[in-house]
């Protein structure tokens, strides 16, 4: 297993909940886990992501009750269409999208379908397919 020089780790109030919401609804796959930590650590493609219980293993309370405010998660995926639909499966709801966007980066253009969502905690993820 090779990691990623940085890798985001989010505090998750459930996560049962968030295993649901990013194995079963976006497509990751959980690497490796620590139950009794209450900790997760993902992949899809090469993204990586660690989910840690509030309250357990390493992680403090988060003493605002606040999560999720201010970031946001960009994904590649392979399959947008069928992340939608596994969204929509389920009654989750889509915060905003799908929309064709191009950003404009030193080599020119770079433009992308995508979507945005938020994780049971409040986290912004926004899965986009190049186009």
């Amino acid at each position: 297993m090779r990691f990623n020089a940085l890798i985001p780790e989010l505090g998750v109030r459930d996560l049962g909940a968030s295993l649901e919401f990013y194995v079963g609804l976006i497509g990751f796959r959980v690497a490796y886990d620590r139950p009794e930590e209450g900790f997760a650590f993902l992949e899809c493609g090469q993204a990586q992501l660690m989910l840690d219980t509030i309250g357990l293993g390493r992680s403090g309370d988060d003493a605002s009750g606040r999560l999720g405010g201010g970031i946001n998660f960009q994904l590649e995926v392979d399959d947008l269409d069928a992340i939608m639909r596994r969204l929509e499966d389920a009654g989750w709801p889509i915060a905003l999208g799908p929309e064709t966007r191009c950003y404009r980066t030193p080599e020119g253009d770079r433009c992308q379908r995508q979507i945005w969502v938020r994780d049971p905690d409040g986290y912004l993820l926004r899965p986009f397919q190049a186009i």
